[in-house]
């Protein structure tokens, strides 16, 4: 397998910290005994995090490998 550098890649990997920091946020108010209510809060920006993450990383496969596979 052969490394592959987009564009897009920076930001996905920014996003992803995010992702982490929300989640080890979530873990430490865990251990806080934190209010559930917080909790789901939490979660709901991992999950956001990581499915922006996931939708850029997709797009730019779309723009960058489908697009240049068609051309040739």
């Amino acid at each position: 397998s052969e490394a592959h550098a987009h564009a897009s890649h920076t930001a996905v990997a920014t996003r992803l910290r995010r992702a982490e920091g929300h989640l080890r946020r979530v873990i430490a108010m865990i251990g806080e005994g934190r209010p559930c209510l917080e909790l789901a809060t939490q979660l709901q920006a991992v999950e956001r995090a990581v499915a922006e993450a996931k939708r850029a990383l997709i797009h730019d496969h779309i723009d960058h490998c489908v697009t240049g596979a068609a051309e040739h």
